[in-house]
Formats: structure tokens, C-alpha cells, sequence
């Protein structure tokens, strides 16, 4: 909180008294490493410095700021000004945008996960969620389908996935539990040695993250088609920070959104998925495909039960949770019928 405020007093002072921009740099804390997750940041921070020519720079930190549980409270204390963090981890603290990691919603491609998070961004019960943190959604990581990678004995059907512990977070969690499996939270950083050792037997990623961890290099099998869902990541900004922005600065960031993320997309359907399929064979991975009956009975059993859970919890804690799932889903059918 010190680092942050001293900053802007710092930056206040100079604009008065020397009646012209200065320098304003802000850090951003992410975790792991630079991956596909990362790249939209990556390009927001190349593109800022680019129009501001250098007066603006973001300083991209990969866990040298923040655990990547604890970002969206550094948010609120300002002690940093951009964070990425994933609702999943947290659910308590951010009910609202949970509705994106429920199991099995039928988001199909990243442009539709960027089309539907944008929408849910902006309904006032997210932002006055996001207002209780003193954050900003900027922009989301939109990821694919979550599937498994695990170790031992490939699984014939969905009733091989019964009775083990599998890493997973958020809706992908519920949809563990419906498959009558143990769902476990780890960090990413901390996934690879679990599956190792066994203290996991599989573990849901998006693939661009199993490659990030290393997840495949002990895995014997991987899910094609299972597909329950995704973690929602955005990458959020400290109000404050947000609002001490020259009007010129703002411009540069928010302009820059957009390209950023068709950057990130492009690079993931273009580089990352192209590298997915072929790492695999050559790490002998065998590929599970499950009947379509089978899952489109797990598909139902998920509604009745992890959906409504959630739409019961959330109404609870004074969420119009009904009226977020409805949004979600009115974008999902109409994008999908515009095709």
C-alpha cells in the first residue's frame, strides 16, 4: 500500500508542478512463466509503451509480486496496479463471474469465452462485485475446454475416472464430484510434482497450461472429448491507479484491449494448439475418447446438480444468480445461431 501511494503522490506533485506528463510506470503480477495465458498481457504492455513512446510502461512481474491466490487482494491494497487471477481460486471472494466456470455451459471456441466473459463483465452485479476489491475488469484469458491428463491405466469409460483425486478448480471441480471423483485445488506450480508422486492420478488443464507444467511428461493417458469447463482468468486494474491515469495514458491502455486479444487468440489457436497434438504422440500419451450417450448424460447430471447448487449458493449470498446464468447462456445460443 506504501509502494502504491507513495507513487501516485510522487506523480501528482510533478504534474502540478511541472505542468506536463511524466513517466508512470505500473506493475502487473502474474504467476508462472510466459505462456499462451500471458501472451494478451504481453502484447498490452508492448502496445502501451509503443503509443505513450515509453512514458507508460506495464512491468510485467511472474511471481515476484504476489502468490497467484492472493492477486486480486493486492489489487484491493494497491500494491500493485494490473494482476491476472482465476475466479476459481477463490470463488467467495468474486460469486459473480464463477457463472463462467460452471460445467458443461457449451462454449465451444476462445472467441465465443472472450464474446460471453466481455458481456458478464459488464452486468452491475460484476462490477459492484469487483468494486467491493477496488478492481476493474480489463479483459479475460479466454482458455478452451478444460480435459485430463492422467497417469496408470487409461480409462475405458467415464466410470474409469470414479474414486480418484484429480486436480481441478471452479465448475470443472462440480463436474469431479458428478463423476464421483475427489476434486483437489492445487497451485499450477505445484501440479506436476502431485502427479508424480501420486498424490493426484490426473489433473484438468487447459492444454496450453499441461504444457506449461509439465503435466504430460509422466502422463500415460489424456480425455479428447470430456470438455467440462473452464477456469475464468481476468486480468483486472486498481481503480485508483485507473482514475490517476492522464486522459492520454487511459487511452493508450484501454484502446489497446482489443489487439491484445485478438493477439492472444491468434497465438493460441495458431502456435500453441498447432503444438498440442504432435507433443503428445511424441510423449506416447494415449488419447481417451468417451461415448457421446455417456456424456450427454453427465452433461444433464452436472445441471441438475452442480448448476443448481450454484444458482441456490449464490442467491443466498445475494447474487441474481438466475439472471447471470441466463445472460451467459442468451449469448452462448445467439452467437452459436449467428454462425
Amino acid at each position: 500500500m506504501k509502494k502504491y501511494l507513495s507513487r501516485t503522490v510522487l506523480a501528482a506533485c510533478a504534474m502540478v508542478f511541472a505542468g506536463e506528463a511524466v513517466a508512470v510506470e505500473w506493475d502487473v503480477s502474474l504467476w508462472g512463466k510466459r505462456r499462451a495465458f500471458t501472451e494478451h498481457v504481453e502484447k498490452l504492455a508492448e502496445l502501451v509503451s509503443e503509443k505513450t513512446n515509453g512514458e507508460f510502461t506495464l512491468n510485467l512481474s511472474y511471481g515476484g509480486l504476489s502468490g497467484s491466490r492472493e492477486n486480486l487482494d493486492g489489487i484491493a491494497a494497491g500494491a500493485f496496479e494490473m494482476a491476472q487471477f482465476c475466479a476459481g481460486y477463490h470463488p467467495a471472494k468474486n460469486p459473480t463471474i464463477t457463472v463462467l466456470e460452471l460445467p458443461f455451459l457449451g462454449v465451444d471456441s476462445l472467441e465465443l469465452e472472450v464474446e460471453v466473459s466481455r458481456a458478464l463483465y459488464e452486468h452491475p452485479a460484476v462490477t459492484a462485485d469487483m468494486d467491493r476489491w477496488n478492481a476493474s475488469l480489463l479483459m479475460p484469458s479466454p482458455q478452451p475446454q478444460n480435459n485430463f491428463v492422467g497417469v496408470g491405466q487409461p480409462p475405458e469409460n467415464l466410470y474409469g475416472l470414479r474414486n480418484i483425486t484429480i486436480r481441478a478448480v471452479g465448475g470443472v471441480a462440480e463436474a469431479v464430484r458428478v463423476l464421483r471423483s475427489e476434486p483437489i485445488s492445487l497451485p499450477a506450480p505445484e501440479v506436476r510434482e502431485a502427479l508424480e508422486t501420486g498424490a493426484v492420478q490426473a489433473v484438468a488443464f487447459a492444454p496450453h497450461a499441461h504444457m506449461s507444467f509439465g503435466t504430460i511428461e509422466s502422463a500415460t493417458w489424456w480425455t479428447t472429448n470430456l470438455n467440462p469447463g473452464t477456469t475464468n482468468c481476468p486480468v483486472v486494474v486498481n481503480q485508483d491507479a485507473l482514475a490517476s491515469l492522464s486522459p492520454d495514458h487511459r487511452e493508450a491502455l484501454l484502446s489497446s484491449v482489443d489487439a491484445a486479444l485478438e493477439h492472444y487468440v491468434f497465438n493460441y489457436n495458431n502456435v500453441t494448439m498447432r503444438q498440442w497434438e504432435p507433443l503428445l504422440r511424441q510423449q506416447g500419451v494415449k488419447r481417451v475418447d468417451f461415448n457421446g450417450t455417456a456424456l450427454d448424460i453427465l452433461r444433464e447430471a452436472s445441471t441438475r446438480t452442480a448448476i443448481a447448487e450454484w444458482g441456490e449458493e449464490n442467491k443466498a449470498r445475494g447474487v441474481p444468480s438466475e439472471e447471470l446464468l441466463d445472460l451467459v447462456r442468451n449469448v452462448i445460443e445467439t452467437s452459436k445461431q449467428q454462425r
